[in-house]
């Protein structure tokens, strides 16, 4: 493949051009298993490439850390080769929030679901992309009520929340401590969006229950039921949420 630009010979399809500083794609879908990673290329509505990256753990076991840390370095090295302005991921856990860390691109998991992940992203990426908020976290946190159930573990499940670039403000909301009691410590989890696109985050500790509003930059149910998928993936990923 050449450069759509200058016409330059790029190494692999979708590279970024260091003759005329231009991307040749502007997404990168990525689908993980626990030893292989497929990326597919996109520019605009076009197919420009594919790239695999395999590994193999030892023995045919789990892959070790040392190994999901390499593999996840391979992957984002070919992302980063194409300096894309989203990656869109899909597949095993554990290779894709590794791949994710290491990563500081716009970030979307695609929803585990059957059929083609890639049509899966043509066919949103008409979408309006979500405005980037730019507030730093602690202070997208406000409302009348100030008090996290869960302590520690609380105020962490909310700044993992007002991390999220689509977050906009996180309000506290009161607590309830009629609930039915619970022995697995503070749970965590990003609601049902409504209407408007934002959702509810409620916090779980023993017999204590609290609902605080998450205002996002989603315009509709559809873009926030995206970004609730997401924070629950985060949730998850902090260990604040089973599964």
């Amino acid at each position: 493949m050449n450069c759509r630009r200058c016409g330059t010979p790029l190494e692999k399809p979708g590279d970024y051009c260091l003759t005329c500083n231009t991307a040749n794609s502007d997404a990168v879908v990525v689908e993980f298993t626990d030893a292989r990673a497929e990326l597919t290329m996109l520019e605009e509505d076009d197919v420009v490439g594919r790239t695999t990256v395999t590994t193999r753990p030892e023995d045919d076991e789990e892959l070790s850390h040392v190994q999901l840390r390499n593999f996840a370095g391979r992957v984002a090295d070919e992302v980063r080769r194409k300096r894309p302005e989203t990656v869109y991921a899909a597949g095993a856990r554990e290779p894709l929030r590794e791949t994710r860390s290491q990563l500081h691109h716009e970030f979307y998991r695609v929803p585990d679901a059957d059929g083609d992940v890639v049509e899966w992203v043509l066919d949103r990426r008409g979408d309006r992309a979500l405005e980037v908020v730019e507030t730093p976290p602690r202070e997208k946190v406000g409302g009348s009520h100030s008090t996290l159930i869960g302590d520690r573990k609380g105020r962490r499940a909310v700044r993992t929340v007002a991390e999220h670039p689509h977050v906009k403000k996180v309000v506290p909301g009161p607590i309830d401590a009629g609930g039915t009691g619970s022995r697995t410590g503070l749970r965590a989890k990003a609601t049902r969006a409504g209407t408007n696109g934002n959702v509810r985050l409620l916090l779980r500790d023993g017999s204590s229950v609290q609902e605080n509003r998450i205002v996002t930059t989603a315009m509709d149910r559809e873009t926030g039921e995206r970004v609730r998928e997401d924070l629950n993936e985060a949730l998850r990923e902090a260990e604040l949420q089973d599964g």
